[in-house]
């Protein structure tokens, strides 16, 4: 069977050493069978591996693959929708389980890392930047939000000289300094999340794309030359599922976002973020930024609604880029690369169960790494028998994008379209 090879990128090429999994070849059992390799089945795999579960985890390509080895690396709080947004929504009972865990996800990652050792170039410390002084307004909003819950790490910058000792450049108006976030090497987390499944006797397939889940008292999960016989299931394919379950495609988006990578800037590092700090802009369509182990300037932004690659990632960020960095106008871009995540119309993750013994988590819309790591944890604890605090997120409605298939897409892009002018005019 050919191999799926990880996608041309920065973090493919700086990647700890991790051994060729093989693909599954036989019929074979398990109590817990996982399908997807990124954080979402990793996390699950993890917690239910660590609890004595016999755990087999099935990847199409290699683990890490998707979004879960392409992101921007950066530890962000809550969900994409904020506590205020979700309680004025869906009500003050359905928001407050979700706010108290709305941190829980960066402690389950930092957890990870300092228990199995794993070597992915963790640093402490994010930034929520303000472009206007409109802006500054969210930031505020934000802070006393966070603090209400907890959250007791923020600060609040609006000095021009203080805001430049933190991230060097004049684009903003005011930053909101959390050191509760951080930022790491996604590819290697996911790497060394893995290798911990398997101290715990867990099982991983690569180049093992399932074809068909058959439904029953004990689930069959079917590949092209093998299958896994299972008490439960989990569906963690976010963005990549494909067509292997209709009911949740129709549900969700794919959407494209996409990463340069600088050469190695040196001390001209330093000088440009200081902090060192992982940023990100609150704009609707945000640009996202940091420094990887190796001092180049990783930056984000853009998206492309229906997950089409497009052939000049440079040239959409690099002028981005240079709006925050101007000095780094002729530098050389090593790496450029785009990868897909998955949203959902109400910016909500979607969660719950196919059957009763099949499970699905998927649709982050963007704000996934600390989400996938908190839901590992959950259904972990819902296969166990406590489903309350899964329960909190399955409550949540999905709904089907207008359109359908067809019109979702041009539909999404004239709605994010009217919310980039309304950043672009300030308003």
């Amino acid at each position: 069977m050919s191999s799926i090879p990880h996608a041309a990128s920065y973090y493919a090429d700086s990647a700890n050493p991790s051994p060729d999994r093989p693909s599954l070849l036989a019929a074979i059992e398990a109590d817990i069978c996982i399908i997807g390799a990124g954080y979402t089945g990793l996390s699950a795999g993890l917690h239910l591996a660590e609890a004595g579960f016999k755990v087999v985890i099935l990847e199409q390509a290699k683990v890490g693959w998707g979004a879960s080895g392409r992101n921007g690396g950066q530890i962000v709080h809550s969900y994409s929708r904020d506590i205020d947004v979700i309680e004025a929504n869906y009500g003050k009972e359905n928001a407050k389980p979700l706010a108290e865990m709305m941190f829980e996800g960066a402690k389950i990652i930092r957890e990870r890392v300092t228990k199995y050792n794993i070597q992915c170039d963790l640093k402490t410390g994010g930034v929520y930047a303000a472009l206007t002084k409109k802006k500054i307004n969210a930031l505020e909003e934000q802070k006393a939000l966070w603090e209400k819950w907890g959250n007791t790490d923020l600060t609040l910058i609006d000095n021009r000289d203080e805001i430049k000792s933190v991230v060097n450049t004049d684009r903003y108006q005011a930053i909101l300094v959390d050191k509760s976030g951080g930022h790491f090497h996604p590819l290697n987390l996911t790497l060394g999340e893995a290798a911990a499944i398997e101290q715990h006797g867990g099982v991983i397939y690569e180049n093992s794309a399932v074809i068909n889940i058959e439904r029953g008292t004990n689930p069959v999960v079917h590949t092209a030359l093998g299958q896994v016989k299972a008490k439960f299931v989990i569906v963690a394919c976010n963005a990549y599922i494909g067509d292997l379950e209709p009911k949740l495609a129709k549900m969700a988006m794919p959407c494209g976002t996409q990463v340069i990578t600088t050469e190695p800037l040196g001390r001209l590092a330093d000088e440009l973020i200081p902090s060192d700090y992982c940023v990100e802009d609150n704009n609707f369509l945000l640009d996202y930024y940091r420094l990887s182990g190796d001092k180049r300037l990783i930056f984000g932004g853009g998206v492309i609604y229906g997950a089409r690659d497009p052939s000049h990632i440079e040239a959409i960020l690099r002028p981005n880029m240079c709006k925050v960095f101007p000095q780094l106008k002729n530098v050389k871009i090593d790496y450029s690369w785009t990868g897909n995540f998955l949203l959902t119309l109400s910016r909500m993750p979607e969660v719950g169960k196919l059957s009763d013994n099949i499970y699905y988590s998927q649709g982050c819309s963007g704000h996934g790494i600390t989400f996938t790591h908190l839901i590992g944890r959950l259904l972990s604890e819902a296969i166990r028998g406590q489903a309350e605090r899964f329960s909190a997120f399955e409550r949540l409605p999905h709904y089907p994008f207008p359109g359908g298939r067809l019109f979702r897409v041009p539909l999404t892009a004239m709605g994010a379209a009217w919310y980039d002018l309304r950043d672009r005019l300030g308003v």
